[in-house]
Order: C-alpha cells, then sequence, then structure tokens
C-alpha cells in the first residue's frame, strides 16, 4: 500500500511538470523548498565532524609576540595552499552528494515504431538501494575530513620548515661569532709563539700548529656563516620577507602523549571513507527499487523499476566477503597508525631527553674548561708555563662551547617536529 501511494505521488508530481506548474517541496526553489530542506538534512545529516572540531581546536604553542610567532604567521600567509584549494573541492563535491536523496529529473530522446522523435520528461525516485545514497554522503563527508587533516598537516609543516631554517640561521650566527672570538684569541697567541720563534725560543713548529688551528676554526667561522645565509635566504624565499636575527629561548609545553597526532586523525578519517565506500560497494552488488514517472508527446506514465547493478552469480557471496573484509582492514590501518604515532613520539621524546642531557652536560663542561683555561692563563701571565700548554686547553673550550650550541639548537628543531606532528605550530582556526 505504501509502495502504491508512492507511484500516485511521483504520477502526480509529472503530472504537475506536463501542465507547467512548479514542482512542490524541494523542486519547485521557493522559499518553502528550503525550509523543507533543511527539516530533511536534521534528520539525515551525520552530526557534527568530530575530526574538524578537533583541528579547529588545536592552538599554536608558540607564544604571541615572539619571534618564531612572526616568522610562522609569515609563513601561512605565503602559503600557496595547494591542499586548501583540495578541502574546497571536497566540500563543494560533499554539497552536492548532500541532495542525492531528491529524485532525479531529465530529458529522454527516442524514436518510435514509425520513426518519429518522441521527446519526453522522466523523473525517478529511488525507493530502496541498500544504503548507497546514505553512503555516498557519509563518503563525501568523510572525503572533506581526510582533506581537512591533510591541510592541517600541511600547514604545520610548513611552519615546522619555516621556523627549522629561522633557527638554522641563528644557530649559524651563534656558531660564527664564537668562532670569531675564538680567533681572535688565538691570534694573540699567535703573536706570542711567532715573537718567541724569532727569538730563538721556540721552534718553528710550533708556528705552525698555531697556524693550522686558527685555519680550522676559520673554516668552521665561514661554515657557519654560510649555513645562516643559506638558511636566511631560503627563509626569504618561502615567506618574502627578512627576519631580525634576535636569539630567544624556545620552550614548547608538549601534551604527554602522542595521542593527538595528526596522522592518527588521517588515518581514521580514510577509515571512515574507506568503510562508507565499501558500504557503497556492496550496495552496488545488490538489486535496488526506484518508481518512476515520465511525460511525454504520447502520455504520461508511472511504473516501478527493479536494477540489478550487475548480474548475480556464484561470486556474489565472495564478493560481499571481500567488502567486509575491507571494513576490518581499514579500522586496523587505525590501530597501526595509533601504534606508528606511539613510537614516534616515544623516540622524539627521548632524542629530546638525550639532547636536553647533553646540552647540560656541554654546558657543565665548558664551564669547567674555562675555569682551567682561566688558570693555565694566569699561569702563563705569570711565566710558569708556557703558552704551548694553554693553546691546547684553549681549543679544547672551543668544542665544548661548539658543543654546547649544537645541543642548544637541537633540542628546539626536536620541539619543532614534534609540535609540527600533533599539529600545534598553528591555530586550527586561523589555517
Amino acid at each position: 500500500m505504501a509502495l502504491a501511494r508512492r507511484i500516485s505521488a511521483v504520477a502526480l508530481l509529472c503530472s504537475l511538470t506536463a501542465c507547467g506548474l512548479p514542482l512542490p517541496g524541494t523542486l519547485s526553489g521557493t522559499q518553502d523548498s528550503t525550509a523543507g530542506r533543511s527539516n530533511f538534512a536534521q534528520a539525515e545529516d551525520t552530526p557534527q565532524s568530530e575530526v574538524i572540531t578537533a583541528l579547529m581546536q588545536r592552538q599554536s604553542l608558540l607564544q604571541g609576540g615572539t619571534a618564531y610567532d612572526t616568522v610562522a604567521s609569515a609563513a601561512l600567509s605565503a602559503s600557496a595552499r595547494a591542499s586548501e584549494a583540495a578541502l574546497i573541492s571536497a566540500k563543494l563535491r560533499a554539497e552536492a552528494k548532500s541532495t542525492n536523496w531528491l529524485p532525479s529529473l531529465r530529458p529522454t530522446v527516442s524514436l518510435n515504431d514509425l520513426g518519429e522523435m518522441v521527446a519526453s520528461m522522466l523523473l525517478e525516485q529511488v525507493l530502496f538501494d541498500n544504503g548507497r545514497r546514505k553512503a555516498e554522503r557519509a563518503f563525501a563527508a568523510a572525503d572533506v575530513e581526510v582533506a581537512a587533516v591533510t591541510l592541517s598537516a600541511d600547514m604545520n609543516d610548513r611552519v615546522k620548515t619555516a621556523l627549522s631554517l629561522y633557527v638554522s640561521g641563528l644557530r649559524g650566527d651563534e656558531k660564527a661569532a664564537y668562532a670569531h672570538r675564538a680567533i681572535r684569541t688565538m691570534r694573540d697567541f699567535e703573536r706570542v709563539v711567532v715573537g718567541r720563534v724569532n727569538g730563538g725560543v721556540s721552534d718553528r713548529s710550533d708556528l705552525n700548529v698555531v697556524q693550522s688551528k686558527i685555519s680550522g676554526m676559520q673554516s668552521s667561522m665561514a661554515t657557519a656563516n654560510d649555513a645562516a645565509r643559506t638558511a636566511r635566504a631560503e627563509l626569504q624565499a618561502m615567506t618574502g620577507q627578512s627576519f631580525p636575527a634576535s636569539p630567544q629561548r624556545l620552550s614548547l609545553d608538549l601534551p604527554p602523549d602522542g595521542s593527538n597526532y595528526l596522522s592518527v586523525l588521517k588515518a581514521k578519517s580514510e577509515a571512515t571513507r574507506a568503510i562508507e565506500q565499501a558500504k557503497m560497494e556492496r550496495a552496488g552488488l545488490l538489486p535496488q527499487v526506484s518508481a518512476s514517472g515520465q511525460v511525454g508527446s504520447e502520455g504520461n506514465g508511472a511504473g516501478v523499476l527493479l536494477n540489478l547493478a550487475e548480474p548475480l552469480g556464484l561470486g556474489t557471496p565472495a564478493a560481499l566477503r571481500a567488502v567486509e573484509a575491507s571494513k576490518q582492514a581499514a579500522l586496523r590501518r587505525i590501530g597501526e597508525a595509533e601504534e606508528d604515532a606511539r613510537r614516534e613520539y616515544s623516540r622524539e621524546m627521548q632524542r629530546l631527553a638525550s639532547y636536553r642531557r647533553q646540552e647540560r652536560e656541554a654546558l657543565a663542561l665548558s664551564r669547567a674548561s674555562r675555569e682551567t683555561y682561566n688558570l693555565f692563563k694566569a699561569q702563563f701571565e705569570a711565566g710558569q708555563r708556557p703558552v704551548m700548554d694553554v693553546i691546547p686547553i684553549y681549543e679544547e673550550l672551543v668544542k665544548r662551547e661548539q658543543a654546547y650550541i649544537d645541543a642548544k639548537y637541537e633540542v628546539v628543531m626536536i620541539q619543532l617536529a614534534l609540535a609540527a606532528s600533533l599539529g600545534l605550530l598553528a591555530d586550527g582556526d586561523k589555517i
């Protein structure tokens, strides 16, 4: 009885079309149609995406007003945002699929037995499709989530790249500045050795040793300057801006676990999309029922159509089981992504702890070396030690100071990489 009422309604719609009257409800294009669509959407649409909500709630760990925040903002504003275009495309596809439950209206042209052209309008409404159209809407919504996570990951990676270049420039400047001071000190030692060689007190080999050490420091200073210039040139090409070199301590309060990794969110969205795709494939293997009405020059007509998307055969049960297996595979990929995220987070946290330890140790060793150097230097100035005993001590001090600089900035690099993986280098509502 319900099916007969649906068919009668379709025939009525066809009659209205033949008379040139606007169709009621969603096909009329009036204000009432919008209200009808909204009521239907409240019943059919899925709740607000948890993935997109989580992305929007993410807040950057960079403090506002700092040089790091300035670089991050410039990197975001200068982005070409190809992934943003992909997100817009996915949103438009989802919007198009959101109305797939509506009847389809299309013209048809055919030849009759007398060879005459017959034109008509065909209105078709699906009555039962095994959930295919609902799965299409859910697939499109999941596709939007995947595009949103991809955009967030791309923007965080871009900010990380820009900040890494900025930090590399700071590290190069600091290492070059310290090497420059070390060279000046070694030049003082060189003058002393030259005087001793000219006076016949020291051998020429002592001067060669000092000059070799100075050459090594000059090479290190040139390398550090080149690294700084290269990083700044790349950053300027990336953002179109130049930034002042103002070293600042960067400390990020990272979450206690890696459960919020963007890779996990993306895996969940991709799994949802894969499951909805499997539902569509399953529905495609099963028959669907639709009601149709036709209005043409030869009269009106209505009927019920049983559509077999694919011929049912002996392999159909196996195909259905394969579709169900693909759902399980999609869910297991979430577990793999979570495991990989936990491993990566644990590895990076251990590296962070290791470099923080190295930073503390390098600082303590450099202080101890400086105390030893000051003692040897005082003894040299008092005439109690030769200059060649002081030079190796100072060279060791320089190496330990450079190791401290490297460890200090490596801590910053690891923090940036972790924050980018967690999507915490840019505010979600600004991406």
